[in-house]
C-alpha cells in the first residue's frame, strides 16, 4: 500500500516547547502566589498556588514523554489506517 501523500512524514510531538512553556508558568505562578501572598491577598495566592502545581504537573508529564523517545512507526509503504473499502459501483461527491 502506498502513502496517500495526506499524512506527515515526519510529524513530531513539539515536546519541548511545552516543556518551555510550562516551566515559564511555573516560574510565574510561584512568583505572583508569593507576591500576592506578600500584599496580604491569600485568594489570589492560593490561585496561583494552584496554576503553578498544575505547571509542575505538566512537567513531569512532558520530561516523561520526552525520556520514554519515539515511537514505532511503520515504513513509508504502511498506511498509518486502513484504506476505506468501496461499497457498490456508485462513488459520492
Amino acid at each position: 500500500m502506498r502513502r496517500t501523500g495526506y499524512e506527515p512524514t515526519q510529524a513530531r510531538s513539539p515536546l519541548r516547547l511545552r516543556l518551555g512553556l510550562a516551566v515559564c508558568g511555573l516560574m510565574w505562578g510561584i512568583g505572583a502566589a508569593i507576591g500576592f501572598a506578600f500584599f496580604d491577598q491569600p485568594g489570589w495566592a492560593a490561585l496561583c498556588a494552584a496554576i503553578a502545581a498544575i505547571a509542575v504537573a505538566d512537567c513531569v508529564i512532558v520530561v516523561r514523554r520526552i525520556r520514554q523517545g519515539a515511537h514505532f512507526q511503520p515504513g513509508r509503504d504502511v498506511p498509518p489506517y486502513r484504506p476505506a473499502e468501496r461499497s457498490g459501483g456508485r462513488r459520492r461527491r
